[in-house]
């Protein structure tokens, strides 16, 4: 100690020989408990534990706020340089107003009340102004318009179809031309129709594919049964079981769910006439027995040829057997799918095979 300093004593209150104590915090007069003492301190007691109150001074994060009366519970703190904002709500608030168009004393943007999205409407101003676009709506309004222009044959139409029964195909077909030439200038068949109530909408959606599936299958008989039987035989084997492979999975699925089809169909008085199944694998058979009848007659013509010594015909009388062979294959396949053979396929077979195999040149 320098000459002539007087030695001063400890502050009082504290234990000798000790370091002061920090001095109190900013806002702790309020009755809040002093921090814990530094590390070191002679007091020799545990720390008291962490106070529950605001403005911490451990830097502890504060419990979540509450629902409401949230601007009370997030108070700034000094260690973050993070704070809240007197204009983050307006803010928000105001640019909600703007792109959504409604603003803060429920007004549109065009002064007129009740718009989308403002404060006032809710749910009502949502339906208020979609009722207001429907109207508006060139397309609603043709809607309506249709409903008006067409309301007699649409009601009588209502009667008809409700009461219509059918087993003729014809009868289907020429009844549901009638109803589409009227529902084709409709703008908007369903929304015309829910205009009517009672309109009997499923059995419309069922004639519909009745008919659908009545026209398809027919062309498929039509086409069979004006098979175009011209020579190359090669060629007409090509075409035709292009077309067998094209159609013989889909009157498999059809054989399979005709018995479901039909009681759906049968469920709204259309009793759909499955025989049109039997009659396109006749058709078949029929274009099958052709193919065969023009390998048989191309035979014939080698053999005559072959008689004659000529090297050419003979090269030809090999195609003809190879083509007898190709057509009996067709003829088993087409067989195998119709699951039989009428008298005319039945003989024409025989014949083939016993050709094939009494032919010299057939390995």
């Amino acid at each position: 100690m320098p000459p002539g300093s007087t030695r001063m004593g400890p502050p009082p209150g504290s234990p000798s020989g000790g370091p002061p104590p920090p001095p109190p915090p900013p806002g702790s007069s309020n009755g809040a408990p002093p921090p814990p003492p530094p590390p070191g301190s002679s007091s020799g007691g545990p720390p008291p534990p962490p106070p529950m109150l605001r403005g911490q001074p451990n830097g502890a994060a504060p419990p979540p706020p509450p629902a409401f009366g949230a601007a009370r519970s997030l108070r700034p703190k000094k260690d973050t340089k993070l704070k809240r904002s007197s204009q983050m709500g307006y803010l928000y608030r105001l640019l909600k107003g703007k792109v959504e168009g409604s603003s803060l004393d429920g007004k549109s943007a065009n002064g007129r009340k009740g718009g989308i999205g403002s404060s006032s409407g809710g749910k009502q101003g949502m339906a208020d102004a979609l009722a207001e676009m429907t109207k508006r709506s060139a397309y609603f309004q043709q809607i309506e318009e249709d409903a008006q222009k067409y309301a007699k044959p649409i009601m009588e139409m209502r009667t008809t179809l409700s009461s219509f029964q059918t087993k003729d195909m014809s009868e289907l077909i020429d009844f549901h031309k009638k109803v589409e030439s009227i529902l084709e200038h409709l703008t908007d068949e369903s929304q015309v129709l829910s205009r009517f109530e009672g309109f009997p909408t499923r059995k419309l959606e069922t004639i519909r594919m009745a008919a659908a599936l009545h026209s398809k299958l027919n062309a498929m008989l039509i086409e069979l049964q004006n098979w175009k039987l011209a020579a190359p035989l090669g060629q007409l084997l090509d075409k035709s079981e292009r077309y067998f492979n094209k159609i013989k999975g889909e009157i498999d699925a059809m054989d399979r769910t005709k018995d479901d089809e039909a009681k759906k169909f049968q469920s709204q008085n259309i009793h759909f006439d499955f025989n049109i199944l039997i009659r396109i694998k006749e058709a078949m058979v029929d274009v099958s027995s052709s193919c065969m009848e023009m390998a048989l007659k191309d035979r014939r013509e080698a053999k005559a040829a072959e008689n004659t010594g000529r090297k050419t015909d003979q090269k030809q009388t090999k195609i003809c057997v190879k083509m007898l062979w190709r057509a009996f294959q067709f003829a088993f396949r087409v067989y195998t799918f119709t699951g039989g053979h009428d008298d005319r396929a039945d003989m024409l077979t025989k014949e083939l095979a016993n050709e094939i195999q009494s032919d010299p040149h057939h390995h």
